[in-house]
């Protein structure tokens, strides 16, 4: 398996966890990020400068990772801008009609036991791991 890194993988999630709790023992907000973003599109009196300050933290916290000397992974697109940016519009209607993104229901949603995101979060995984057998045994890619 290439790229197996159980420690570094394990680290992340307990820090993605623990911003997410903090985030809400805090704020009491929930960290899904479409519904952040999806907040600055349609703003609320008085919510727009958090949402952006945490839209703008995961904007320039890659960049600020490697001005300290961190290592931050290329990151490549193979296909034309038009491409890419059909594919984001895409996404996005996707977590608007889903009510969240993956992270939303996976990180924040199954935390709170919300019985929408279970069913979402076995979604996205059986997508998943359908589209890569058939990609992987099927397609041959």
């Amino acid at each position: 398996m290439e790229n197996f890194t159980p420690v570094t993988g394990f680290v992340g999630g307990l820090m993605i966890g623990g911003a997410a709790t903090l985030f809400v023992a805090l704020n009491g907000r929930v960290a899904g990020i479409s519904g952040i973003l999806g907040g600055l599109l349609e703003p609320r009196s008085g919510e727009w400068l958090w949402r952006g300050a945490f839209v703008l933290g995961i904007v320039v916290g890659p960049w600020l990772v490697a001005l300290a000397g961190g290592h931050v992974p290329d990151v490549r697109f193979d296909d034309s801008w038009p491409v890419i940016v059909i594919a984001g519009l895409l996404v996005g209607y996707g977590t608007r009609l889903g009510n969240g993104c993956t992270s939303g229901h996976g990180v924040c949603g199954l935390s709170r036991g919300s019985p929408r995101s279970v069913v979402a979060t076995a979604v996205f995984f059986s997508v998943a791991v359908a589209t890569t057998y058939l990609m992987r045994h099927v397609a041959g890619s």
